[in-house]
């Protein structure tokens, strides 16, 4: 079966590729005829003698790894909650993508590299109340990209908004 194109779908920081976020992505891709793929970063999350943040390195390079294989098939879609979202604006920068979907996503991390974008249609949802990243630095670096924001009443974890994400990132999708 021919697919629009494929969605690779990465989870937070200590959460998993069944986490209830991305698994309602998957679901709001496969209506809408895109094939998709979440990866399990589990395994680097858990490598906290690299940084507090497990692999992250390695996190990058996994997915690098997936989107490249996946863009000599077709078009490409990165969705990430979190770390998830840091992810995959960075690995934007490197393998043409059609789109990003990013959830909760910190634009700066300690001593890191600031989250950066390829310039491609952005969707971001961020909670209002989101304790580790403050809206308003997501409003500021969305600005200059012409970022879709949605901001809605909640937590970093937005889990009174599975649906609303899943709804937003079917509007990225059906955009494209």
């Amino acid at each position: 079966m021919s697919t629009r194109g494929h969605c690779i779908l990465s989870h937070g920081f200590e959460s998993g590729p069944d986490a209830t976020k991305v698994t309602a992505l998957a679901e709001a891709a496969q209506r809408l005829g895109w094939s998709h793929e979440r990866p399990d970063y589990t395994d680097l999350d858990a490598r906290r003698q690299v940084s507090e943040l497990g692999d992250v390195p390695q996190r990058l390079q996994r997915l690098l790894a997936l989107a490249q294989a996946a863009a000599q098939r077709g078009p490409v879609v990165l969705a990430g909650s979190s770390l998830g979202a840091y992810i995959s604006g960075l690995v934007s920068l490197q393998v043409p993508v059609a789109g990003l979907f990013l959830m909760a996503p910190p634009v700066r991390m300690g001593p890191a590299r600031r989250l950066e974008a390829a310039p491609v249609p952005i969707s971001i949802l961020h909670g209002w109340d989101d304790e580790l990243i403050p809206a308003q630095e997501v409003v500021d670096w969305a600005y200059p990209r012409r970022a879709r924001v949605l901001l809605v009443d909640d937590s970093h974890r937005l889990s009174a908004h599975v649906e609303a994400s899943a709804e937003a990132f079917a509007q990225l999708l059906q955009g494209l």
